[in-house]
C-alpha cells in the first residue's frame, strides 16, 4: 500500500532524493577557494541548492559557490520543476484554473501535456521563448496517495481534503520536513463541504447530523426510520483513500463514536457518486459541495427544530457544520521562485475570482447584515430561557445592528482552545487585510459565542476569553499593522444567539465560534 511504501521510507532515512535526476554527487566551491561543500544535490530552485552533506542538509546560494560534479544543474537555462499529488478533485479542476489564472497574469504561455489517466504536465514558457520557464507536474490520485508521495520525496505539495492526520504529520516530521500544521506548510486554498444528497424523488428533505451518523454506520438501515418510505438505504461515498471520505470518518463519524458501516458503494469522483446517487431513489451520498451534480441535498436539522444549509456563505462562516476545506501541504524546504509566486497568487483577491467560477467556495470577505439574519435571530428567540432572557437578546440587536457580519469567523478543534483549520487560515487572512488598510478607519468587534452546557455567566466568560485570544492571535500576526488606523473592541453574548442544536457533539462544536463585526 502507498501509506505502508511511505511509512517504510520516512523511518529509513531522513534525507530521501527530491527527484531521480538530481540525487547525484556534486562539490560546491567559493569563489575563493577557502570553502569547499561536497554531498549529494537534492534540489535546485534556481537560487540556491540544496545538498545532503555530512553535516546534515544544507542550503547554499548559488551566487557564491561554484558547482562541479555530475549532479550540477545548467543555470542558464534552469527551469522550476513543482510537483502535486494528492486529492482528484483538486487536481482535475481547481489547480489547473489557478495554473492557467497565474500564467495570464503573468504573461505566460501555458501547455498542458497529459501522460496518462493520473498525471499530467503544465508548461510554462515566456512569449518569446521556446524553452519553458516551469514545469508544473500533476499526479491525480488521492489525498492518502499525495502524502505518501510527500513523504517518499516523489511530490512537492500535497492537495488534500482533509486535514493532516498524526501519524502523517508525525512521519513528515522525522522526515526532517517540518511541522506541516504549521502557518508555513500548510494553506487553505479553497473550501468546500460535504453534502448528504438523495435522488431528486426521494421524500426526504432534511436529516438530523447525529441522524446522519447513524445511516453511514449501518445503524439506521432503512427509510422508514427516517420518515421515508419502507426500503432499504444504499450508502455511497467516495473512494476510501480520498480525502473526502476520510473527513467524513473524522467529522461526522468518530465524534459520535462510529465507524463506517462495511456494505458501501465506492467512486473515483464526487460527481460520479452523485449521477449514482441520482438514478436510485433509495440512495443517500455524501458528495463534494462543488460536485453534487443533478442529485438534491438535503438539509441538516436538529431536533430542537434548527436548520443548516450548505451554501456559500455558510461554508465561508463555518456555520454549515460538515466544511470541507482545500488544503495544500508543503515541506519545510526551500521552493523555486516561481513556485513561490504561484502559491502566493493562489490566496489572492485575484485567485478568488478564479477559485468561484471553478464552482468552489472562496475565501474572499462578504459582509452580511443583521437584517439578513432572520433565521439565526428567530432560532435565539426561540430558544431563549431563563438564562438567556429578553433583555440579553435586546443587548445584542442593539451592539449588533449597527454593523454587519463579516464571512471570517472562528472555531475550534474539538475540545480544545486552539483554531481549527480554516479558522488558522482566516487569522492570517484578516491580519494581511489590517496590515494592507482594508479595514482603515472602521471599528472590528471579535464577537464570543459559546454553546449552552452550564450557566450562562460562565459561557459568557468563556466566550468573551475565546474572543479575546482570536483578536490577540490576529493581531499579532500582522506585525505591520498601524493599530491607530482601526478600532478594535472585543463583545460576547454567549449561548444568546445558537447556531445549532446543543444535544450533540457537533452541534455544540457550531455554537462555540468568534464572530467579527464590522462597522
Amino acid at each position: 500500500m502507498a501509506w505502508c511504501r511511505a511509512a517504510v521510507f520516512a523511518a529509513l532515512s531522513l534525507f530521501c532524493a527530491a527527484r531521480p535526476g538530481l540525487a547525484e554527487d556534486v562539490a560546491l566551491t567559493s569563489h575563493d577557494g577557502k570553502v569547499e561543500i561536497t554531498g549529494t544535490l537534492l534540489g535546485f530552485d534556481g537560487e540556491f541548492y540544496r545538498v545532503d552533506t555530512k553535516f546534515g542538509e544544507l542550503t547554499v546560494d548559488s551566487s557564491g559557490v561554484t558547482c562541479d560534479g555530475p549532479g550540477c544543474p545548467n543555470l542558464t537555462d534552469f527551469v522550476a520543476e513543482l510537483t502535486f499529488s494528492g486529492s482528484s478533485t483538486m487536481a482535475e479542476v481547481l489547480l489547473p484554473a489557478l495554473v492557467e489564472g497565474y500564467a495570464l497574469r503573468n504573461g505566460y504561455r501555458t501547455q498542458r501535456r497529459s501522460h496518462d489517466a493520473t498525471h499530467f504536465t503544465y508548461r510554462l514558457s515566456q512569449p518569446d521563448r521556446l524553452s519553458p520557464v516551469a514545469r508544473f507536474s500533476f499526479r491525480v490520485s488521492t489525498t492518502d496517495e499525495g502524502f505518501a508521495d510527500l513523504l517518499a520525496n516523489e511530490a512537492d505539495i500535497v492537495m488534500a481534503l482533509r486535514e493532516i492526520r498524526p501519524e502523517e504529520r508525525r512521519f513528515a516530521r522525522d522526515a526532517g520536513m517540518g511541522d506541516l500544521t504549521g502557518p508555513n506548510r500548510s494553506r487553505v486554498l479553497a473550501l468546500d463541504a460535504m453534502v448528504p444528497v438523495v435522488a431528486p424523488d426521494n421524500p426526504i428533505d432534511r436529516i438530523s447530523t447525529p441522524d446522519l451518523a447513524r445511516v453511514f454506520s449501518g445503524e439506521i438501515v432503512n427509510w422508514s426510520e427516517l420518515g421515508g418510505p419502507d426500503a432499504p438505504i444504499a450508502l455511497h461515498l467516495p473512494d476510501a483513500g480520498s480525502g473526502l471520505a476520510q473527513a467524513v470518518e473524522d467529522r461526522l463519524l468518530k465524534p459520535a463514536g462510529r465507524a463506517l458501516a462495511p456494505e458501501i458503494r465506492r467512486h473515483k469522483r464526487s460527481s460520479q457518486l452523485a449521477r449514482a446517487v441520482t438514478a436510485d431513489p433509495f440512495a443517500i451520498g455524501l458528495a463534494s459541495f462543488a460536485e453534487t451534480g443533478p442529485a438534491r441535498a438535503l438539509t441538516l436539522s436538529g431536533a430542537c427544530g434548527f436548520s443548516l444549509t450548505a451554501t456559500r456563505r455558510s461554508i465561508k462562516t463555518e456555520d454549515y457544520p460538515l466544511n470541507s476545506p482545500m488544503f495544500l501541504y508543503l515541506p519545510a524546504r526551500r521552493l523555486p521562485k516561481i513556485a513561490r509566486e504561484f502559491l502566493a497568487y493562489a490566496v489572492s483577491p485575484a485567485a478568488q475570482i478564479v477559485i468561484r467560477r471553478a464552482g468552489f467556495v472562496d475565501q474572499m470577505p462578504e459582509l452580511i447584515p443583521l437584517r439578513a439574519q432572520g433565521d439565526r435571530l428567530a432560532n435565539a428567540i426561540a430558544q431563549a430561557g431563563p438564562e438567556t432572557g429578553l433583555d440579553e437578546l435586546q443587548r445584542l440587536v442593539s451592539v449588533l445592528s449597527p454593523m454587519s457580519r463579516l464571512t471570517t469567523s472562528f472555531r475550534f478543534e474539538t475540545g480544545s482552545s486552539r483554531p481549527d483549520a480554516q479558522s488558522r487560515a482566516n487569522i492570517v487572512q484578516l491580519a494581511q487585510a489590517l496590515e494592507s488598510g482594508a479595514h482603515d478607519a472602521k471599528t472590528l468587534v471579535f464577537v464570543g459565542f459559546s454553546d449552552g452546557q452550564g450557566p450562562a455567566e460562565a459561557n459568557a466568560r468563556i466566550a468573551r476569553r475565546r474572543a479575546e485570544s482570536v483578536r490577540d492571535a490576529v493581531l499579532d500576526s500582522a506585525e505591520t499593522f498601524d493599530r491607530g488606523r482601526v478600532k478594535i473592541a472585543v463583545e460576547a453574548f454567549g449561548e444568546a444567539l445558537p447556531m445549532a442544536c446543543d444535544n450533540s457533539d457537533w452541534g455544540r462544536q457550531v455554537n462555540r465560534r468568534v464572530e467579527v463585526w464590522i462597522r
